[in-house]
């Protein structure tokens, strides 16, 4: 069951395990009646807290009395000899984007910018929030973490949050209003129930603690377990993905997720897509994700494309990139090598540096600098220590370049032949030998 009253003490108790950790408490205040009595109850203890205390108010700007309301917060900061912050955001919803999710991200992400290190937010989230937040979950379908509902403490910029009302109801944080005669914002959008959360708080909770009263308590003990199983989930992932490791930088074995029990795989993946984009894929994206790239031939060049995100497989090595823009490959350009040189669109750029015995050979760069061009086809090299030429496509797949990289690289040509892959080979007879000046070229790609 959750608290039915609301004390100081029990904030203080919920705070006393990060002394010594955290050199600063920022309460997250909206002006709302449950930041409000995190806010006074947190300036009671203050004298017996080792960190100082302090007040962040997000101006969201979608509300008229937005203005209003920030003043509000700040006379009361004011009254309670508190600091206060106000940081505004642009919260307006994208097209297509939830108003409630739109709103959250511009907080917590402005939040999370402006939080120092070693201080910890404390955000006013109770009982009741947990309950509906499983609600919510179970509604569209989420797995054990997602219905692990929100932690007492997670990482937050370079500090941490953390939620100390979670075992408080809604209930017990209204009477300590009363009784300490709090006045508190009431935004009306609360009541508005077009909006998931507030049709659950407004219409769904009621009916559901009128047949059974201990519903709040019973759904965020649930979350309480789902958090547990999830934290299991998690270490069963990060044991998998160490032996899952692909040959190349931050990828995957194919072979080796193929191999495992579907659902260990599928919670192996998950795991490993989530450190890379910090999203949860739907089921319906990890089915493509195994269907179409891992269960494909090695020569298929499968590639599923998810939100701002790419899953591709070369050989055994599964990545998950960023989707970048196109780059125009079409044209060449000429260098003298003076400057840095910025290639068209996200192609990065491309820095010259004077060396002795590596790079390209001074001697054989003409007064007019270099010429700049990507794959057209046909292209060969030949790398030091071979005794021929080779093609570049035999060479991009030994070296275990993958297809979608290979036409952004820049290639650099001597008149009309190649004479070097930056960062991979120098052709012959184009190298500096160790008693000649030369010039390294490094490419820097785009994002």
């Amino acid at each position: 069951m959750g608290k039915t009253t609301f004390t100081s003490d029990h904030l203080l108790q919920r705070l006393g395990r990060h002394t010594g950790v955290v050199s600063c408490f920022h309460v997250a205040y909206s002006g709302g009646l449950d930041s409000h009595v995190l806010l006074h109850a947190l300036s009671a203890v203050r004298d017996r807290l080792d960190a100082r205390i302090a007040a962040v108010h997000v101006h969201h700007g979608l509300q008229a009395e937005a203005d209003q309301w920030e003043t509000h917060c700040r006379h009361v900061c004011v009254a309670l000899d508190i600091d206060f912050t106000a940081l505004a955001v642009d919260a307006r919803a994208g097209r297509g984007e939830s108003p409630e999710a739109a709103a959250r991200t511009a907080r917590y992400g402005a939040l999370a910018a402006w939080l120092p290190a070693r201080h910890c937010l404390l955000t006013a989230q109770h009982q009741d929030d947990q309950a509906e937040t499983l609600l919510l979950q179970l509604l569209r379908g989420s797995g054990v973490s997602g219905m692990a509902a929100m932690p007492e403490t997670s990482d937050c910029g370079k500090g941490f949050q953390m939620r100390p009302l979670l075992g408080v109801t809604r209930a017990a944080l209204k009477a300590y209003a009363r009784q300490h005669a709090l006045v508190w914002i009431e935004d009306p959008s609360n009541r508005d129930t077009a909006f998931d959360r507030n049709f659950l708080r407004h219409r769904v909770m009621p009916v559901l603690h009128e047949r059974w009263p201990a519903a709040s308590a019973s759904l965020s003990r649930s979350a309480a377990h789902c958090a547990a199983a999830s934290e299991l989930l998690a270490r069963q992932a990060a044991n998998d993905l160490r032996a899952l490791q692909g040959s190349q930088h931050e990828t995957v074995s194919a072979s080796g997720l193929a191999a495992l029990p579907g659902a260990r795989r599928d919670n192996a993946l998950r795991a490993w897509l989530k450190q890379h984009t910090r999203l949860s894929p739907s089921t319906a994206v990890l089915m493509r994700i195994v269907e179409d790239v891992l269960n494909s031939r090695e020569d298929a060049g499968p590639c599923v494309h998810w939100g701002r995100f790419e899953v591709r497989r070369y050989r055994d090595d599964v990545y998950c990139l960023a989707q970048r823009q196109a780059v125009d490959t079409s044209g060449e350009l000429n260098w003298t090598l003076s400057d840095p040189l910025a290639l068209p669109g996200t192609g990065g750029r491309l820095i010259a540096t004077p060396s002795h015995g590596s790079g390209l050979r001074r001697a054989a760069i003409r007064a007019g600098g270099v010429r700049i061009a990507w794959r057209r086809g046909g292209e060969r090299c030949h790398p030091p220590g071979r005794e021929r030429r080779h093609s570049l496509k035999k060479l991009f797949q030994e070296a275990g370049i993958p297809p979608w990289e290979r036409d952004r690289i820049p290639l650099i040509y001597l008149g009309d032949e190649l004479a070097m892959v930056p960062g991979l080979w120098v052709c012959e007879p184009f190298r500096a030998s160790a008693a000649e000046d030369g010039v390294v070229i490094d490419w820097q790609p785009g994002d």
